[in-house]
């Protein structure tokens, strides 16, 4: 399947998919997704824009702090013949509801403080056997992103290593 994406300067990865994307992209969309599920951080849109259309059935929210994103995002969900709901948020700020399936290159850069509340609130927004999956590299803290979620989730699996690279996936527990 062939997709379509319009990039502008101040967005993440603006000449391509990054690989980090592309390894989490493979991982998330071996098996079908279904419910609702939240691209957090979209930047461009690729996450939610692959998903929705490799899953038809599946409803994606897409969010990111930066509104030119969000704003491509829309563009490139229409390109790609989707109508994505895609909307500004810092984090979770802003969304409301919860989700059957939480995906996200974090942006590590941000540092430990801002992506360890980003875990925090995607715990919160799961529904109950929700998932949890992310990419990080491991030179990048992967090793640390593990224990930090394994003491939110009480689980953390890595589903997938690819040239350092490492996919993590948390479920939220049931009880």
């Amino acid at each position: 399947m062939l997709f379509t994406f319009t990039t502008d300067n101040g967005v993440f990865s603006k000449t391509g998919i990054d690989y980090g994307s592309e390894v989490l992209l493979k991982s998330v969309c071996r098996e079908p997704i279904e419910g609702k599920v939240l691209d957090m951080g979209c930047g461009y849109g690729t996450l939610g824009v692959v998903i929705q259309k490799l899953n038809p059935s599946c409803s994606v929210v897409s969010v990111d702090v930066n509104p030119r994103a969000v704003e491509l995002t829309g563009i490139n969900s229409q390109q790609n013949g989707l109508d994505l709901n895609a909307f500004v948020s810092d984090g979770f700020e802003s969304v409301e509801g919860t989700f059957d399936h939480i995906v996200s290159n974090p942006p590590i850069r941000a540092g430990k403080k801002v992506i360890y509340k980003m875990f925090e609130d995607a715990y919160m927004h799961l529904n109950e056997g929700g998932l949890f999956t992310i990419v990080i590299r491991k030179q990048q803290g992967a090793e640390s992103a593990v224990k930090k979620l394994n003491e939110i989730f009480n689980n953390c699996e890595v589903i997938d290593r690819d040239k350092g690279y490492w996919i993590l996936q948390s479920s939220k527990l049931t009880g």
